[in-house]
């Protein structure tokens, strides 16, 4: 059988096991009474158990090798494992500011505003990212910290659930999100770091330019994917009263700037994308996935079952029959 030791230094115990059994042999027989002569008694022929009680000794040194080796902890490997791990520091910024409320996308035939739609995408994008470290940046008028970078994705998409539109004071501040981002991403030495930038409008509010931001971005190694949504033309933008119900819509006029957002990739050796429907968006994002991926090979791993109990229970029931027979059947008086 081919197995290992966990603790195999431990096997250097068994080189006792025979000395110890020589030594309780040897003192086995010291007479407690003294007798003139036994003479008489050498007649009779020695009883069965005589002869057992003889082989005591035997019984006391397998117990002995058989603890020895459970607590040197033989192991079988039963399987090999090599992880392969693809790790990215990735930073998701996200537009909410007013104007993604527009319900230009559906679902099941149903309208949905861009946001919902959004937040339901980048939730599936953080499900396929098992081991990259992601942050979230969300952005109206100024950007804030949803999550920093972590690898605790249940408490990222804790933060994408709590993201509201009407949190921040409200406009589209690109430039200062993707200088947000960079932030978050300058000091990591990982080889590969993105941005995904995703907005519905031109950049209005701020006080960093959205080209400068690239520039800056660029000269960090820094890739940056831009995503512009939006049906384009008008949309239909609900128009709620004060206890959040929908009395109507009102047609929004579309202000997305490609332009700005594809000198933005460009400048930063990513890509654009354009979404117009839900499909749309999660194949952006699909693409996204299969883009940025760095496979990085750690150490093998093997499963190991562990073999100490066939060699632990056999060890202790030897012993609890050598003690058993000792203290019963077996037992020497005086």
């Amino acid at each position: 059988m081919n197995f290992t030791f966990a603790n195999p230094w431990l096997l250097l115990l068994l080189a006792l096991v025979p000395p110890l059994v020589w030594w309780r042999q040897r003192h086995r027989w010291a007479a407690s009474l003294r007798f003139s002569s036994v003479a008489p008694l050498l007649k009779f022929p020695p009883s069965p158990w005589l002869r057992l009680r003889q082989g005591l000794v035997v019984l006391r040194g397998a117990a002995l090798a058989c603890l020895v080796i459970a607590f040197a902890r033989p192991q079988k490997p039963i399987s090999e494992e090599k992880a392969v791990a693809e790790g990215i520091d990735i930073v998701l910024c996200l537009d909410v500011s007013g104007s993604m409320m527009a319900e230009d996308f559906e679902k099941d035939g149903h309208r949905r505003s861009r946001v919902d739609v959004v937040k339901e995408v980048v939730r599936d994008f953080i499900g396929k990212r098992t081991h990259d470290r992601l942050a979230m940046i969300a952005f109206a008028g100024r950007p804030y910290t949803v999550c920093p970078l972590t690898l605790d994705h249940d408490w990222l998409i804790e933060g994408l659930d709590r993201v509201r539109i009407g949190l921040i004071e409200d406009g589209t501040a690109i430039g200062s999100a993707l200088g947000s981002a960079m932030n978050r991403l300058r000091d990591i030495k990982a080889k590969s770091r993105i941005v995904v930038l995703l907005t519905d409008g031109g950049n209005n509010a701020g006080r960093l330019s959205p080209d400068v931001a690239a520039d800056a971005a660029r000269a960090l190694g820094i890739k940056v994917y831009t995503i512009g949504v939006g049906a384009g033309g008008v949309a239909p933008m609900p128009v709620v009263d004060p206890m959040g119900r929908t009395l109507g819509y009102r047609m929004l006029p579309a202000d997305l700037d490609e332009d700005l957002l594809k000198r933005i990739a460009d400048k930063t050796h990513g890509l654009f994308f354009r979404a117009t429907d839900m499909r749309q968006l999660q194949q952006i994002y699909e693409t996204i996935d299969k883009l940025e991926k760095r496979k990085i090979e750690a150490p093998s791993y093997r499963r190991m079952q562990e073999l100490f109990p066939w060699f632990a229970w056999p060890g202790l029931a030897l012993l609890l029959v050598e003690v058993g027979l000792v203290q019963t059947r077996l037992r020497k008086l005086p």
